[in-house]
């Protein structure tokens, strides 16, 4: 069963929105938390400023009749004027004895139906004896109705009476409070819709570049040149992006790395094979021109013997090629030794005529394998001479330099006839030479010695002036590497 995965965007548009309502879902239990608070206090104090107006009557009235300050006269005395200041008030009042006892009230359909009790409850009694003058609570039986309770003296500061009012709470809501919930209603609204939009736009904000560089990604092909990804940004997503460059860039070189190592696995096959085929006939061939140059009777023995050196001369070409191919295709394990570089290269100059030495007054002593690095010294030397014109004294020097503490560098330079700029990417691939002989196997054989010697080859050439190979080698060969 497979569920519905939603994109990334939508995650992040449905988060922030999610986000967003429930901000203002507890926004607006708030607002109406504190709307309700605010309301509450509202009718508390409307309720205080009511009962200060109606005992102030009241204490007006009892100091108007003196002679009626006691509690037995209260009914007689107010049965007129509470229903007075009831109707000026617009609210229900209520007179109990000192021991709580009901005396008069304006509204006696409040206690025949019992929504309010006939005497003070004994919590209120017991906090008018410890003292207190005024308080405020709800009833017992319903929560919209607030029940102020205080205490009436006599001009001699005797307790005369418990004055009660009660004030029921509007189940309505004002018109003024009603306009200000519209008006709030409708701004979070508004502010709620553009929210969800301004989530929308950010999301797609977001994953833009995301689905730029998924682009990006699909156009990659290796063995080609992909361009990088350009981010301005130096932010998340612009480190995302370096790592990906740099990857395209170590891919595109381990693709190049792996094409020419298959490029030259290829070519040692085909050499192992060639050098092969051409070996096996070519002892036989040669033994049968001698034994036929001996053997045979003609009347021309002088041509016979051009003919025979002719054909003899060519089998020693292709035995020559046969075994420059299986050089190439074999090459022999190294075997680490100290080589001192100036003795070394001494003897290299002493098997060639042509060349001449220039070394640095210190020796250095370097680590790998002496008959290899002769096979690379030889094959570069021989290159030299053989690029030179046939119009130009040769003129090749051979030497070396300390880099620093850990390479030298071996160099090899010629006057020949130079490298074409065309020509020059495919220096050390097999195949490639600028000799009308040979097989071009020389150069890529030494890039595979010195690269077996990790170090490295490289060159400078100008068109009719030389070349000059560089080979730089570590001091020694690190058993890790």
């Amino acid at each position: 069963m497979t569920f519905f995965k939603p994109t990334l965007r939508a995650r992040i548009f449905i988060s922030l929105t999610f986000m967003i309502f429930v901000s203002f879902v507890l926004t607006g239990l708030i607002s109406l938390y504190h709307f309700e608070e605010e309301n509450e206090e509202y009718h508390q104090e409307r309720l205080k400023r009511k009962e200060y107006a109606i005992e102030s009557n009241i204490q007006y009235f009892l100091a108007s009749h003196p002679e009626k300050q006691h509690t037995d006269s209260l009914s007689s005395l107010f049965s007129d004027k509470i229903c007075e200041l009831s109707d000026v008030h617009n609210l229900d009042i209520n007179f109990f004895s000192p021991e709580g006892k009901l005396l008069i009230t304006n509204n006696s359909q409040l206690f025949d139906v019992e929504i309010l009790p006939e005497s003070v409850p004994r919590e209120i009694l017991s906090r008018i004896v410890e003292g207190e003058r005024r308080f405020i609570l709800p009833s017992s039986d319903t929560t919209d109705v607030l029940l102020i309770y205080s205490i009436l003296y006599t001009t001699s500061g005797e307790p005369l009476a418990i004055l009660n009012l009660p004030y029921f709470e509007p189940n309505n809501i004002p018109e003024q409070d009603l306009e200000f919930l519209e008006t709030l209603i409708g701004l979070y609204i508004i502010l709620f819709l553009a929210a969800v939009l301004l989530a929308y736009f950010l999301s797609n904000y977001i994953t833009h570049s995301l689905i730029a560089i998924t682009k990006k990604m699909r156009e990659v092909k290796l063995g080609r040149n992909n361009e990088p990804i350009q981010w301005r940004s130096n932010d998340e997503i612009g480190a995302l992006v370096d790592e990906y460059n740099k990857m395209m860039k170590e891919l595109e070189d381990y693709a190049i790395k792996l094409a020419q190592s298959e490029r030259e696995t290829a070519w040692k096959e085909m050499a192992k094979q060639v050098a092969h085929e051409i070996k096996n006939p070519l002892t036989p061939m040669r033994l049968s021109v001698q034994m036929l140059e001996r053997k045979l009777e003609v009347s021309d023995p002088q041509r016979l013997q051009e003919f025979t050196e002719s054909m003899i001369a060519q089998i020693d070409a292709l035995s020559n090629i046969a075994t420059a191919f299986s050089r190439f295709a074999s090459m022999p394990e190294m075997k680490k030794e100290k080589i001192d570089v100036k003795a070394f290269l001494e003897r290299i100059n002493a098997a060639h005529e042509v060349v001449v030495l220039n070394l640095p007054e210190e020796e250095i002593t370097i680590e790998g394998d002496k008959d290899q690095l002769t096979r690379v010294l030889n094959n570069l030397i021989l290159n030299a001479e053989q690029a030179m014109p046939e119009n130009r004294k040769p003129q090749i020097t051979v030497g070396y330099i300390e880099l620093d503490s850990d390479r030298i560098e071996i160099f090899v330079k010629d006057n020949g006839v130079g490298i074409p700029e065309s020509r020059r990417e495919k220096v050390f691939e097999p195949s490639f030479t600028t000799k009308t002989t040979g097989m071009g196997l020389g150069l890529a054989m030494v890039k595979n010695i010195v690269n077996g010697f990790k170090g490295e080859i490289t060159f400078t050439s100008v068109v009719d002036e030389g070349t000059t190979f560089h080979v730089r080698l570590p001091k020694s060969i690190k058993e890790t590497e």
